[in-house]
């Protein structure tokens, strides 16, 4: 496997051991709502991911193997493709892999909400890099609201499938419209509603933060750039506690500077 790229800040050190880890657990997964896993090597895999270690966090994921081992892997896999994978072809390669390993785990264990996500995070940022208008032509569109849809009734806390169904309402909106959204499944109400269930579920996430200013911007226009801006600030100010956060509020600094 081609070496991934470092995660490039140094500056803090994301480092938990397992008796941290256990302590931070429930703030750190917030967003996504895995449970604590009982197997040791899957917690180790998850402190690689939390230290930003996110090759060898999903190395060892996937040889821990189980539900919960394939699930680090996924989201090691997935964040690292959507921040700092540099090539195109890599990128939208990585996103199939986890979309695959997900869609098995949930045929597999269909009451496993972070196999239904990850599933829908990874071909809805593989839909990205298609161009959303493609993906929608191939039907990926209904399989992405179907397994975000299932993750929130599974998991109704799991602020990051809320956050991602609202970036699912917005985004194709944005790319087809009102009326051919309505073809398939898209309601701008709906979507600003998930985006401010997310926040209430996960007030402190600053990607709860940047994705609802993007939806604002894509659904209300200039009349909520204000609005947008001041979200940005508020993700930008956000205060990591792990190496995914700190990407999130660097993408939010560096949207701020544009």
């Amino acid at each position: 496997m081609a070496k991934w790229t470092a995660f490039p800040y140094d500056d803090v050190d994301y480092t938990y051991d397992l008796a941290a880890l256990k302590k931070a657990w429930g703030a750190l997964h917030a967003g996504d709502a895995e449970p604590w896993p009982t197997d040791k090597a899957v917690q180790q895999a998850w402190a690689l991911f939390h230290a930003g270690e996110f090759q060898k966090a999903h190395e060892a994921g996937l040889k821990a193997g189980g539900a919960a081992g394939i699930t680090v892997a996924n989201k090691a896999q997935a964040i690292y493709a959507n921040y700092l994978e540099k090539s195109e072809k890599t990128k939208l390669a990585m996103f199939e892999a986890v979309a695959g390993r997900a869609e098995a785990l949930a045929a597999e264990e269909p009451g496993n909400a972070n196999a239904h996500y990850w599933m829908a995070y990874a071909l809805g940022r593989y839909s990205q890099g298609i161009s959303v208008t493609k993906a929608l032509a191939m039907g990926l569109g209904a399989k992405v609201k179907n397994a975000l849809e299932t993750t929130i009734q599974l998991a109704p806390k799991h602020a990051d499938a809320h956050i991602a169904l609202g970036a699912f309402h917005a985004e194709v909106i944005d790319k087809v419209g009102k009326l051919l959204g309505k073809t398939q499944g898209a309601d701008a109400a709906t979507g600003l509603k998930l985006y401010q269930q997310a926040l209430k579920l996960n007030p402190g996430s600053a990607i709860a933060k940047i994705e609802y200013a993007n939806g604002l911007v894509m659904l209300e226009g200039n009349k909520r750039m204000k609005e947008a801006e001041k979200l940005y600030a508020d993700a930008a100010a956000c205060e990591a506690a792990d190496a995914m956060e700190r990407l999130d509020v660097e993408l939010a600094k560096a949207e701020l500077e544009e």
